[in-house]
């Protein structure tokens, strides 16, 4: 028998305005942008805040990001859920491809793969992945990435390919 008492967890996250991003991302390079939030300038996207995934370092072309696993990420075999580290991965995949790409420009995932190869717990302590761009051409980026433990064992590599376009400007009425 289960005592219900001692088995609920709570858990509380704040995050800053989505829109200070997105709009600020419209007018700097995705290098740029990340060097913002880094910097708190601009806020970091709300889903990495649920999840606990920090930005570590990023250059043109590539995308480092932590993750402590809690409790809160396990999956019914007592582990971290794939689909957590698979979102660290498409995170920072994607995200490289962003940093390499100029003021105005977008992005978004269209495929991923991944790959686990080993578990991961919440005494496997803090994980680290990273992002490289393979290849960015006109309007397609592939990616590559990998999540590593503290002991530098790799626990999940990846691949993404992303879509790449020019983001639309509103268009600011005419006065006569």
């Amino acid at each position: 028998m289960v005592d219900e008492a001692n088995t609920e967890r709570t858990r509380t996250i704040s995050w800053g305005d989505p829109l200070e991003t997105m709009r600020a991302g419209r007018k700097v390079s995705g290098s740029e942008l990340f060097d913002k939030m880094r910097r708190g300038e601009v806020p970091e996207p709300p889903y990495a805040k649920l999840l606990g995934m920090e930005l570590i370092d990023a250059g043109e072309g590539w995308f480092t990001m932590t993750l402590l696993p809690q409790e809160c990420h396990y999956n019914p075999m007592g582990c971290v859920h794939g689909g957590i580290l698979s979102t660290l991965l498409d995170s920072v995949m994607s995200a490289a491809v962003h940093t390499a790409l100029p003021a105005g420009s977008g992005y978004l995932t269209v495929s991923i793969s991944v790959n686990f190869l080993k578990p991961v717990f919440e005494h496997t302590g803090e994980v680290m992945a990273e992002g490289r761009v393979v290849s960015l051409r006109r309007q397609i980026a592939t990616a590559e990435g990998k999540i590593l433990d503290a002991k530098g064992e790799i626990c999940a590599t990846g691949t993404a390919i992303c879509t790449v376009f020019e983001r639309l400007q509103p268009k600011v009425a005419q006065v006569n």
